[in-house]
């Protein structure tokens, strides 16, 4: 008799044990990073936008708050998506260009010493999932499904047929997970990327879940539905009712994510993070108020459309001013999933939630690093301060962001002894990294470019007016 009430209480014991973690787990929220590709930063309603509407994504930034200072750690898609998942500079690792497509170069991507997001969402007991553009190698062991997602629909390199296509049978294709998907299998790429979503969420059970939804929209070439050409039909300039068009594709998935898991009874406890990978593109995208576009680090370059929204945890409605960064979002993610931070993690990146909780003030000043090309261009913001090295401006500058958000007025002559703080700054944040792994042409491209304007500046002008715009 006495055993037996031992074995029951140790039953009673052990299923409450159970029931504890199921609770427990029960409390941990579901996480989604919604990236869009080339997407300027006014290209959204919440952050100003008139003719491209965007009513779903401004829905979910009023439900969570904006940052108006929200910052990627690179000006073009690669690098900034290897910092993003590592939580690290990327070129700390080497990752500081596009990445070639060479799926039988496993050397050609983020290095497998370094630790993914989802790696550390799966051992917290997350069901991971990844979905559209990856971009960050294309040899298969540095495939998603092979760093730390549990299941992958998408492409590997950094620009794809909307419809599916492959420019040959060597080039990539739509892959879930080794299987590759017949492009008769496929609609519109934002959409088939949308309804993987909702599958995953559908199928995914009460185990809390991780995804990454990337979509490349509105990244070229311009192929849109005209659903979506409906919605843009106002907009007179025709490479800019495209891109309008390719971004309501977007707006749509996310309304139909939000209104998933609503009806799912999940909504209130799921993070949802929306951001764009770098400025928006040169031909299409309003970066304004900001100068410059993807490919430079001028705040056009760099600083996107930010909003994050977790109902359960965070403040509605509010604006976070204060400068952060993409880099953040990996311990951000793992503060919500009660998984601590180590020194050893080795990030560079913060846990945003305990100061968007904490609803105060007070300025916070950190010091955010940019390097492109190895250092042909790099970039240093503290406080109000930016100071930029421009290869194609061919000088340095610094700009008092708090008066001159625009970059207008260089005023570097003014105050040398920041000039000078910064270039320290830089130098010893320089020393810790690595030279690039690989290189690409992207910024001759953005050199070529400024050759460009200012050929075309010089000859609006009089013969007397040219000489002297030479010097």
């Amino acid at each position: 008799m006495k055993l037996q009430l031992v074995l029951f209480a140790l039953l009673v014991s052990s299923c409450t044990q159970q029931t504890a973690s199921k609770k427990q787990d029960a409390g941990l929220p579901n996480i989604i990073i919604v990236l869009t590709d080339d997407q300027g930063f006014q290209d959204v309603g919440f952050n100003g936008s008139t003719d491209i509407l965007t009513p779903n994504i401004d829905q979910l930034a009023a439900q969570g708050i904006v940052f108006s200072n929200g910052y990627v750690s690179h000006p073009y898609c690669s690098p900034s998506r290897a910092g993003l998942l590592t939580g690290r500079y990327q070129q700390r690792f080497g990752h500081e260009h596009n990445v070639p497509f060479d799926p039988e170069d496993a050397s050609m991507g983020t290095p497998a010493t370094e630790i993914f997001l989802p790696q550390k969402m799966k051992a917290a007991g997350y069901n991971t999932y990844a979905i559209g553009k990856w971009h960050l190698g294309n040899h298969p062991s540095l495939l998603p499904h092979n760093r730390g997602f549990d299941k992958w629909f998408g492409f590997s390199g950094g620009n794809m047929n909307f419809w599916g296509f492959p420019q040959n049978k060597d080039r990539m294709q739509i892959q879930r997970n080794d299987q590759r998907i017949a492009a008769s299998d496929l609609t519109y790429l934002t959409d088939d990327f949308t309804q993987e979503a909702l599958a995953n969420i559908k199928n995914n059970g009460d185990t809390p879940f991780f995804m990454f939804l990337s979509y490349n929209a509105p990244h070229s070439p311009d192929h849109a539905t005209l659903e979506y050409l409906n919605k843009t039909a106002h907009i007179e300039y025709g490479k800019r009712s495209v891109y309008g068009a390719m971004i309501a594709g977007i707006d749509k998935g996310v309304g139909q994510l939000v209104d998933l898991l609503t009806d799912m009874n999940i909504r209130d406890n799921t993070m949802i993070v929306f951001l764009s990978d770098n400025g928006g593109r040169l031909d299409a995208a309003n970066n304004g108020p900001y100068r410059g576009h993807k490919g430079m680090l001028f705040e056009g370059g760099i600083r996107v459309p930010f909003a994050i929204s977790w109902p359960a945890k965070l403040p509605k409605g509010k604006t976070y001013n204060e400068p952060m960064i993409s880099l953040d979002l990996f311990a951000t993610c793992m503060g919500a999933a009660g998984i601590e931070v180590h020194e050893t993690d080795k990030l560079d990146g913060i846990n945003l939630i305990p100061l968007l909780i904490e609803n105060t003030t007070q300025k916070r000043e950190r010091t955010l690093y940019w390097r492109v090309a190895n250092g042909e261009e790099y970039a240093i913001r503290k406080g109000i301060f930016k100071l930029i090295k421009s290869a194609y401006k061919n000088k340095t500058m610094l700009f008092d962001l708090e008066q001159d958000r625009q970059e207008i007025k260089d005023v570097s002559s003014d105050h040398p002894e920041v000039v000078a703080q910064l270039l320290t700054l830089y130098q010893s944040w320089n020393a810790g990294l690595v030279a690039p792994r690989w290189t690409d042409p992207h910024l001759d491209n953005v050199k070529k470019e400024e050759a460009n304007t200012r050929a075309y500046r010089k000859k609006s002008l009089s013969k007397k007016e040219q000489a002297l715009y030479e010097q």
